[in-house]
């Protein structure tokens, strides 16, 4: 996750395309499945945390 929403999603971004996750923090590697798809962004969820316990990776 590059940065935090408004809304406090989080948000990533993969060649230019918007995808927000809900519960997620800047900094965090997860896994992610696509719930959603607009033409300018989506939506997704926490699938699984990358790294040790999920922790921020930086």
């Amino acid at each position: 996750m590059t940065e935090i929403s408004r809304r406090g999603d989080g948000i990533a971004k993969i060649e230019g395309f918007i995808i927000f996750v809900p519960r997620a923090k800047a900094g965090q590697q997860v896994k992610i499945k696509i719930t959603q798809v607009g033409n300018r962004y989506a939506n997704g969820q926490i699938v699984e945390p990358v790294g040790k316990e999920g922790e921020s990776q930086e």
